[in-house]
C-alpha cells in the first residue's frame, strides 16, 4: 500500500500539469476565432487580411457562434488524458506511428525527437476532435478544421532543426554542410520571392516544356491564338478549339511530348489550337469578366471559324476556362449563334454550390472587401493564388519542401509540373472580384437570366450540343461533386467520366503510362448527385484519354487534306513560333 500510495504521490504533479495544460489548450481553443486563426471568420482579419488594413467603409464582420457539448468535451478530455498518460509511461520508448514525416529510422533512433513527434500527434487528434465537436453552422466548422489542420501543419516537430532527427543525422553526416546548403537555399528563395518546390534552371518555356509546334496566328490584348502544326497527313473538318485556365498557363496541357494533351489532340487527326493567355500587369488592372467573354473566348471562338473556314468548330475548356468557355457559349446562344458542335469540360465548375474546402474563404465580407480593393481596377498578383492552393495541402505543398531545402540543403529534382506551378500569373482586379461574388458567392451562373454578361442574359440551359464532363475523384480545386454538377445544368447529350486522383495528376494522365483508372457509366443516366452515379458506373484501367478521343471523333465531321500553312492567307499569317511571348511573361 505504502509503494503504491508513494507512486501516486510522484504521478500527481504529472496528471495535474495535464489537466491544467486541457485547461489552456481548450481555453486557446475557443478563442481561436476571435483571435483570427480561423481564415476569413475572425474579429481581426478578412480572408487574411488585418481590418485596421480595410478600405474606408467595409463592414465589419460578425463573429462565428459556436459552442461543445460538455459531454462530448469530457470524452475527449477523458481520451487526451488517457493517452498522454500512457505516453508518459513509455517515455522515450514512445514511437510516433501512422505518419510519414516520422516514419524514417533517424526517428526512431533518437528518443527525443520521437516522444516529441508522438506528443505533437496526440494534440493534433485531440485538437482536431474538439473541432469536429463543437455545434456551429456547416461553414464555422469547416474553418475551425481548416485552421487546426493549419496549426498542426506549421508546428510540426519536423519543421524544426532541434526536434527533426532526419535533418540533425544529415548535419551530423555532412559534417555540417546540409545546414549551409540550406541557409544558402533559404536565401535564393528570398531573392525569387516563393518558395522552391523544382529545380526551376533545369526548365525553359519553348525550350524543353511547350514545344509541340506551332505558331501565334493572332494576338491581341488578352490573348494569343496558337494554331499547331498538323502531324497527320488529313485532319479532321472541324477545328478543335482549347480553352485554358486564366489563372494558370496553358502549357500543364503541352509539359513533355509524352504527357502533352495537344499533342495528343494533334495525334488523333485534330487541326489544333489554343488561348495562351497574356499575363496581366497595370495595363489590364481594369479588364472585366465581360471583356474576358468578348475579347477573349468569343473572339478566339470567331477567329478559329474564320481561320478554319468551318461553321463549327469543337471545343474544350479546362478549369476557370471552362467556365469562361461556357459563358462565351451562352451569350452566343443568347444572339442566335451556335458555333461549337461540341464541348468538353475539364474538372470545371458550372455549378458553384459543391466548391469544397475553398467555401471557407468566400463569404459576404470577404467578397465585399475584394470589391472595395479590386473591384475598380488593380491586380491580384499572381503568387497570393498560389499560395493559397499550395496551403489547402500544407503538408504536400509547403512544409515537405521547408524541410528538405532549409532543414536538410536538398536542392528539390527536376519536375516539369511542379515548375509550372510555380510559374505564377497575375488576375485583374475586375474579373477577380466579379468572378467571386457572381459564382463562388451567389452561384449565379447556374441559375437561368441571373447574369447579364456582353449586354445578354444568359443561360446555360441554351448550350444545346453534345458534352464531355471530366472530374477527377480526389480534386481538391474542383470536388467530384462540383464537376458533376453540370449534368444538371446541359440540355444536349452528355457523357461524364470520373478519373482516379487529383486536379492536375487526373487530367495529365496519357495513355502511354497505363497509370491509373476512369469509370463510366453506360446506361446515360445522370441521376442527381455523383454518389447515385457512381453506384452504376463501372470502373476501367488507365487513362480516360482513348474514351474521351473516341467521343471527339464522332463530332469532328469528315477528314479533309491537312493545311500546308499556319493561318489562313493574308488575314491570318505567322506571328511568331509557339508558344510566343505571352507564356513567357513571369508575373
Amino acid at each position: 500500500m505504502k509503494q503504491q500510495a508513494t507512486g501516486a504521490d510522484a504521478f500527481a504533479p504529472f496528471q495535474q500539469a495535464l489537466s491544467e495544460g486541457w485547461s489552456k489548450a481548450l481555453e486557446s481553443f475557443q478563442q481561436s476565432v476571435a483571435q483570427g486563426t480561423v481564415p476569413g471568420a475572425s474579429a481581426f482579419n478578412v480572408g487574411g487580411t488585418p481590418l485596421w488594413q480595410l478600405p474606408q467603409g467595409a463592414k465589419m464582420p460578425e463573429l462565428p457562434k459556436f459552442s461543445i457539448d460538455p459531454e462530448k468535451l469530457q470524452s475527449i478530455q477523458q481520451q487526451y488524458l488517457a493517452e498522454a498518460t500512457e505516453l508518459w509511461r513509455q517515455g522515450f520508448a514512445a514511437k510516433p506511428e501512422g505518419d510519414k514525416r516520422f516514419a524514417g529510422d533517424a526517428w526512431g533512433n533518437n528518443p527525443l525527437s520521437a516522444f516529441s513527434a508522438a506528443v505533437y500527434l496526440l494534440n493534433g487528434r485531440t485538437m482536431l476532435g474538439m473541432a469536429e465537436a463543437i455545434d456551429a453552422d456547416e461553414k464555422t466548422k469547416a474553418r475551425m478544421r481548416f485552421a487546426v489542420e493549419q496549426w498542426m501543419a506549421a508546428s510540426a516537430p519536423s519543421n524544426s532543426l532541434a526536434f527533426n532527427a532526419e535533418a540533425q543525422k544529415k548535419a551530423i553526416d555532412t559534417q555540417g554542410e546540409s545546414i549551409a546548403k540550406g541557409i544558402q537555399n533559404l536565401l535564393h528563395d528570398v531573392k525569387q520571392g516563393h518558395l522552391s518546390m523544382t529545380d526551376e534552371s533545369a526548365f525553359e518555356v519553348g525550350r524543353n516544356v511547350a514545344t509541340t509546334e506551332g505558331a501565334v496566328v493572332f494576338e491581341n490584348e488578352f490573348f494569343q491564338l496558337l494554331e499547331y502544326k498538323p502531324l497527320t497527313p488529313k485532319v479532321y473538318e472541324r477545328p478543335f478549339l482549347l480553352v485554358p485556365p486564366c489563372i494558370n498557363k496553358f502549357y500543364i496541357l503541352d509539359l513533355q511530348p509524352e504527357n502533352s494533351l495537344i499533342r495528343y489532340a494533334n495525334d488523333q487527326g485534330h487541326r489544333v489550337f489554343v488561348v495562351s493567355w497574356r499575363n496581366p500587369d497595370e495595363s489590364m488592372d481594369k479588364a472585366t469578366w465581360d471583356d474576358y467573354i468578348e475579347n477573349a473566348a468569343i473572339k478566339a471562338i470567331h477567329t478559329v471559324q474564320e481561320i478554319s473556314g468551318s461553321k463549327q468548330i469543337n471545343t474544350l475548356g479546362f478549369c476557370v476556362g471552362g467556365t469562361i468557355l461556357s459563358t462565351a457559349l451562352a451569350v452566343l446562344a443568347a444572339r442566335g449563334e451556335k458555333p461549337a458542335a461540341s464541348v468538353t469540360l475539364l474538372t470545371t465548375f458550372l455549378d458553384f454550390s459543391d466548391t469544397g474546402i475553398l467555401d471557407i474563404f468566400v463569404d459576404e465580407t470577404m467578397v465585399a472587401y475584394r470589391e472595395m480593393q479590386l473591384g475598380k481596377g488593380g491586380l491580384l498578383p499572381g503568387g497570393d493564388l498560389a499560395s493559397t492552393f499550395s496551403f489547402l495541402r500544407p503538408n504536400d505543398l509547403v512544409w515537405n519542401y521547408v524541410v528538405g531545402n532549409y532543414l536538410k540543403g536538398e536542392t528539390p529534382p527536376p519536375f516539369d509540373l511542379l515548375y509550372w506551378n510555380s510559374d505564377a500569373t497575375n488576375l485583374s482586379g475586375p474579373f477577380y472580384a466579379w468572378y467571386l461574388r457572381n459564382t463562388y458567392h451567389e452561384n449565379k451562373l447556374a441559375k437561368p437570366n441571373a447574369l447579364t454578361v456582353c449586354g445578354e442574359k444568359i443561360d446555360l440551359g441554351s448550350i444545346d450540343i453534345p458534352a464531355y464532363i471530366y472530374g477527377s475523384r480526389e480534386d481538391h480545386i474542383v470536388p467530384i461533386g462540383g464537376a458533376y454538377a453540370s449534368t444538371q445544368l446541359l440540355p444536349g447529350k452528355k457523357r461524364f467520366v470520373m478519373g482516379a486522383s487529383g486536379h492536375i495528376a487526373g487530367v495529365i494522365n496519357p495513355p502511354v503510362k497505363n497509370k491509373r483508372s476512369h469509370w463510366i457509366r453506360d446506361d446515360g443516366k445522370f441521376p442527381k448527385t455523383q454518389a447515385e452515379w457512381l453506384s452504376g458506373a463501372q470502373e476501367h484501367p488507365g487513362s480516360w484519354w482513348t474514351d474521351w478521343a473516341q467521343w471527339l471523333k464522332g463530332h469532328a465531321g469528315k477528314q479533309v487534306p491537312a493545311p500546308k500553312a499556319y493561318g489562313n492567307g493574308k488575314a491570318y499569317k505567322a506571328i511568331e513560333p509557339a508558344p510566343g511571348r505571352y507564356v513567357k511573361a513571369r508575373a
